[in-house]
């Protein structure tokens, strides 16, 4: 929720702007690396003391961020030389820092050495630095003393109604989190040889490259910086000459490749000519060709490292691909619920897909229908709209198990009252352990098995060696299995 007091503060005088709101005044629109970006840091810590805020939460960070094609002299490490104990790694998503340290990443800012982030603290304050020395700060409550030491720094506060560097928070997206959900499915992934890399964006700007194996996935997990977000991707080629004959014509692409010492390294190359030397020299074992055109780079699916508790925080995001969609999706679904879809095709293996919602579900064979089914052509048909239950989803292979059967009652419930009872039925198969005989009078009627070892009263009848396929026999029905769909006969009489 957007913070109710708001203040651009700068050292430009409002007095010096003509009637378009342009500054015509004298002050530069670079640090001075002296009074004026001192004052600029008294006025920040102003606001955080009057708040109550001893510390600052690094929000969305950057690397590179604001230039000024030469005004400012790069810094090392964009300006981060020595703020982060553990390094670049340290300057991520939710890192919480003293306000002494805050306050040396607004001096970052201020010389636009590279680095950028908003710095907040929920509800209570917020700090944004943004182009040609505009610093934005918002706050719960008017902060009357800090407003008044603004001014007597120096600067000029101006009261907003927002930010421009507040976080735009557009129509909701699929985001996945990188939960114990997506590292089974990439488990599963790189265990098919299905994935093999994985590209860990620990900062907008920067990234790190892992490659995967089944006994290194835990470790990867490990180690990777709080929020960052996670693209995977097919493994490294070997045939490094079949990579390189891949590059583009013309045009950029990103060169991944793990070098002989089992590091992973990333370089934009040109299409050209020149590309492929510096690359055949890069001493690498195993390589790929990313595109680094957005409607091209497209991974197998992404995710958003979340915080300890479960919950994403990060509010960037990744570019959902299909699969992200698909796990979206299949989030939504519950066991026993009932869906309506189209038959998409049935495989030659037996198996029925229905388009449900743009997903395709299957549903096998044993779940048509509670009868014997030789193919489900004999129970659906392409084009045809049905109705099913959701039996399974499997949020790791993406696959939903449908069962159109369960919408019905199960007809052999009704045989169960008649155990004991003799019916006439007709035999359908003959084997060496005894006969099936149909006792239901349609298509696909139960069948039951008549054994020869079923013992028998001494006076009943038999049939006789000559029974044959499409008799007609009385038979006595013994038991009904509902578990293993089974029934039990006995010959009740001689042949009619």
């Amino acid at each position: 929720m957007p913070l109710p007091y708001v203040y651009r503060v700068t050292k430009y005088d409002p007095a010096d702007r003509d009637e378009h709101g342009h500054y015509t005044g004298a002050e530069d629109t670079v640090s001075d690396h002296g009074e004026i970006e001192a004052a600029y840091l008294r006025a920040v810590e102003a606001f955080a003391v009057e708040a109550g805020i001893d510390r600052l939460c690094v929000r969305e960070p950057q690397v590179p961020s604001l230039t000024h094609f030469g005004a400012e002299r790069p810094l090392a490490d964009f300006g981060l030389d020595g703020l982060f104990p553990t390094g670049l790694a340290g300057f991520h998503d939710g890192a919480e820092v003293p306000l002494g340290v805050g306050l040396e990443l607004v001096r970052v800012m201020l010389r636009d050495g590279g680095a950028w982030c908003r710095l907040e603290v929920e509800g209570v304050i917020a700090v944004h630095v943004g182009w040609d020395q505009y610093v934005y700060i918002g706050s719960s409550h008017p902060c009357t003393k800090a407003l008044a030491r603004t001014r007597a720094l120096g600067l000029f506060p101006e009261r907003l109604d927002a930010s421009p560097y507040d976080v735009e928070t557009g129509a909701e997206d699929v985001q996945r989190p990188a939960d114990d959900d997506f590292w089974a499915a990439l488990h599963w992934a790189v265990a098919i040889g299905r994935a093999g890399i994985l590209e860990e964006a620990y900062i907008e700007g920067g990234s790190r490259w892992h490659r995967l194996a089944l006994d290194t996935l835990d470790t990867v997990r490990a180690g990777l910086a709080p929020r960052a977000r996670l693209a995977v991707w097919p493994d490294l080629s070997s045939d490094i000459d079949a990579v390189l004959g891949a590059l583009p014509v013309e045009g950029l692409v990103e060169y991944v490749w793990q070098d002989r010492d089992g590091r992973i390294h990333s370089a934009v190359a040109d299409g050209d000519e020149s590309s492929e030397p510096a690359l055949r020299t890069a001493r690498a074992g195993a390589a790929a060709l990313l595109s680094v055109y957005a409607d091209e780079r497209i991974p197998l699916f992404t995710a958003v490292l979340p915080d300890s508790d479960g919950a994403v925080r990060a509010r960037w995001r990744t570019e959902p691909t299909p699969s992200d969609r698909n796990w979206a999706f299949l989030k939504t679904l519950h066991l026993g619920e009932i869906v309506t879809g189209t038959v998409t095709r049935i495989a030659d293996f037996g198996v029925t897909f229905v388009d449900i919602g743009g997903f395709e579900a299957m549903i096998n064979i044993p779940e048509l229908s509670w009868r014997p089914v030789d193919h489900p052509s004999d129970i659906v048909s392409v084009g045809q709209e049905i109705n099913a239950e959701v039996l399974d989803v499997d949020l790791v292979r993406e696959r939903v198990s449908l069962s159109l059967k369960a919408l019905h009652e199960d007809p052999m419930r009704l045989l169960t009252g008649r155990i004991g009872q003799t019916i006439v039925g007709r035999v359908t198969r003959l084997v060496p352990f005894g006969a099936f005989v149909r006792i239901e009078e349609v298509e696909n009627g139960f069948e039951g098995l008549v054994h020869n070892s079923d013992p028998t009263d001494a006076h009943q009848d038999s049939p006789g060696p000559g029974i044959q396929v499409g008799d007609t026999l009385p038979v006595r029905i013994l038991d009904i299995d509902m578990v293993r769909r089974r029934i039990t006969l006995a010959w009740a009489g001689a042949v009619t």
